[in-house]
């Protein structure tokens, strides 16, 4: 006999593998996407620019503040000591380059003299 009866079970079963392949894909995007290079904690305003590529980790960070403080990694430097800093950070860290964040009131003065 045929069962016509009106009560029938609701549809409650959720398959969340879909919901969570998906929370995972966002998660990696968002990872691969976001910039980790690392800042330091001097305030510096920076002019802006067209294109960059980001800094590698063989690079002695050095900046120039609008006052024309000098930083290198989170230590202030006097001027006159700049380059004996620079060699002593390049050696202890077997740095290739230098990566040089400027204000953009900072002069080429301030760090060529």
């Amino acid at each position: 006999m045929l069962d016509f009866s009106t009560e029938r079970e609701p549809l409650t079963t959720f398959n969340l593998a879909g919901v969570a392949d998906v929370v995972l894909l966002l998660l990696i995007f968002f990872l691969l996407t976001s910039n980790f290079v690392p800042r330091m904690g001097i305030q510096v305003d920076l002019p802006q620019a067209g294109a960059s590529s980001p800094a590698e980790e063989a690079f002695v960070p050095v900046a120039i503040t609008g006052e024309g403080a000098f930083f290198v990694g989170q230590r202030e430097v006097a001027g006159e000591d700049l380059a004996t800093a620079l060699r002593a950070r390049k050696d202890e860290k077997g740095a290739d380059g230098l990566l040089l964040r400027a204000d953009e009131q900072a002069t080429v003065r301030q760090f060529a003299t």
